[in-house]
């Protein structure tokens, strides 16, 4: 028969962030009515293993084990504590959980695109706080001088931030149809006719222009053409050189310039026009870490975009967004060129059918970190958040399903962009995927397939065991690195603990925002390793990252050596001291 001998593991501290497991800070916070318990093996089993599990634990005694405090004075203040963290929990804002803003280091990072309800000092400021790992630039909006405001903005938040860093993310507009302008809106009654006509200038009540020239090359009898992902349909019943004529299915409100799509096909024009070359170069003058390329068909226009910025010596990633039919066959060559990818559920779902959108979803998720690359989910998450305070329940559970199936990233357009409610939408985004983290399990092994792309790599099986470790100890991972490879392969292996990557290049710190469980520090390195290892755990101390007696794993390796030689690797396990 087993003996349990409980242990505390109550939160005691809700000001900072610690170190270790996010299900073992976490589920404390969020479930106070439960702490961990070691189980030992009876006296007659000689096997010295020990087990340990987070489970709840019942007021009354059980046949099977007791119960015994830690130390005597736990058994007091246990209940002390739980009536603590619910007075807590009873304060909080309702809108974004218990917290106010991020006191656990939540590993899902959350990109916020900026627009008129956030393009200010303030809210750029506010979002930070509530959440925001990567300022996103939508270039299908604003002008270059708005935006080079922003970019200012978030490189001014990061100069005065001493434990955070935002990424900035270029999003190109890309080769979108739309509709032309319309004196006023145009009301559409199923069962109607209505033309569609590539002539510039026609609004009328029944006809109106496209802006794109091979629009009637495109569409054939029987398509159905889709206004803003569905929010009309339009059957096509016969085509002239220059007009198409169409049956109202779902009727609505047509105003000027809605995006239009043909389902189940894209349209032959260029994933990268003039106009976002000329955003790209923008990017590279303001030093933007990612660019998000819409529209993207094949791997050759990530391949001439990474040559362009070759180029120019333009240290920029590249996040490809799976948004088009002809994208879906393509897709390992195009991924596997990038640095990344976006899920773009909008048009995903316009061009295909909306039933295949959540298996596609959970297929690029599925090769992206097969390959080590990061991978965002967007569209829709918290789409209510742009007229209401609180989202729906499918939201959550959207958000939730995104985190468990190991999105490096998820998404918020509107909802920050120009909504009512963008700090509330960035905080319950965090509090959703700080508690659906907390309920994954930990300390597992890494799944075998996780990191082909780095097999040929020394580096790769380093990471690979120090995962294993930090999942075994519970440690936390501290990597040193100044091109970024080492803390994106450990990212993509998912170790349970933080991986705190230390690096001397700015750009290298801000980039990492966007990788899952990656906390990014600057901290210029010494000549001497041991000095420049001291430095960082005393940092790391310091700011409440890590605590006195703590173990944390330290990971040598990569593609540029520091402090070693190209052929030497290693791991050490570091008991953190008493600082200065």
């Amino acid at each position: 028969m087993s003996q349990a001998a409980a242990t505390r593991s109550i939160q005691t501290s809700l000001l900072r962030p610690t170190s270790g497991s996010t299900q073992e800070r976490s589920q404390t916070l969020l479930k106070p009515s439960t702490f961990s318990c070691k189980a030992f093996p009876s006296q007659g089993n000689n096997i010295p293993n020990v087990c340990l599990r987070n489970s709840p634990i019942n007021a009354r005694k059980s046949a099977s084990a007791e119960v015994v405090p830690v130390s005597p004075e736990d058994d007091s203040k246990i209940e002390e504590e739980l009536l603590k963290l619910r007075g807590l929990q009873q304060f909080g804002d309702a809108s974004g959980g218990i917290w106010s803003k991020p006191t656990v280091r939540r590993k899902t990072k959350i990109v916020c695109t900026i627009g008129p309800s956030t393009n200010t000092k303030e809210m750029i400021w506010k979002l930070a706080e509530a959440g925001m790992n990567v300022a996103r630039l939508n270039m299908s909006h604003g002008d270059h001088a708005s935006h080079k405001k922003v970019i200012e903005l978030v490189k001014e938040y990061n100069a005065q931030s001493k434990d955070n860093v935002i990424s900035i993310m270029l999003d190109t507009k890309g080769p979108e149809v739309r509709s032309g302008d319309l004196p006023q809106p145009i009301l559409l009654k199923t069962g109607q006719e209505f033309t569609f006509t590539i002539k510039s200038g026609v609004g009328t009540a029944d006809c109106v222009s496209v802006n794109y020239d091979d629009f009637v090359n495109d569409v054939e009898e029987g398509d159905m053409l889709l206004v803003d992902g569905g929010m009309m349909s339009f059957l096509v019943k016969s085509k002239t050189a220059d007009t198409v004529k169409c049956e109202v299915i779902d009727g609505g409100e047509l105003a000027s310039r809605r995006h239009l799509n043909v389902r189940g096909k894209s349209a032959t024009l260029p994933s990268i026009t003039e106009k976002d070359w000329d955003d790209i170069k923008f990017g590279v003058d303001n030093e933007v870490d990612f660019y998000a390329v819409s529209f993207v068909k094949d791997a050759q226009v990530v391949h001439e975009l990474k040559n362009y910025l070759k180029s120019r010596g333009a240290d920029i990633h590249v996040i490809v967004k799976i948004e088009s039919a002809d994208s879906i066959p393509n897709l390992h060559s195009i991924i596997t060129a990038s640095d990344g990818a976006m899920v773009a559920r909008g048009d995903l779902g316009a061009e295909l059918p909306i039933e295949e959108v959540p298996l596609l979803q959970e297929e690029i998720i599925r090769i992206c970190r097969s390959m080590g690359k990061a991978v965002i989910v967007a569209t829709n998450m918290l789409e209510s958040m742009i007229v209401h305070p609180t989202p729906t329940r499918a939201e959550v559970s959207d958000i939730a399903i995104a985190v468990r199936e190991g999105s490096d990233g998820i998404m918020l357009s509107g909802e920050t962009a120009h909504g009512k409610f963008p700090i509330k939408a960035a905080k319950v985004m965090h509090t959703v995927a700080l508690r659906t983290e907390a309920a994954l399990p930990s300390g597992q092994m890494p799944p075998p397939n996780i990191g082909q792309v780095f097999k040929n790599h020394m580096s790769e099986m380093f990471a690979y065991h120090a995962t294993m470790m930090s999942n075994t100890l519970g440690t936390s991972t501290v990597v040193f690195t100044r091109s970024g490879f080492m803390a994106i392969l450990l990212s993509h292996y998912r170790p349970s603990g933080t991986i705190f990557a230390f690096t001397d290049q700015k750009r290298v710190q801000q980039r990492l925002a966007l990788y899952q469980g990656v906390c990014p520090i600057y901290m210029e390195f010494s000549d001497d390793s041991e000095e420049t290892f001291t430095k960082a755990l005393d940092l790391l101390q310091k700011n409440g990252m890590v605590k006195e007696g703590e173990e944390v794993a330290l990971v040598q390796s990569g593609r540029q050596p520091i402090w070693r030689f190209h052929s030497t690797h290693n791991i050490q396990v570091r008991t953190v001291t008493a600082t200065n």
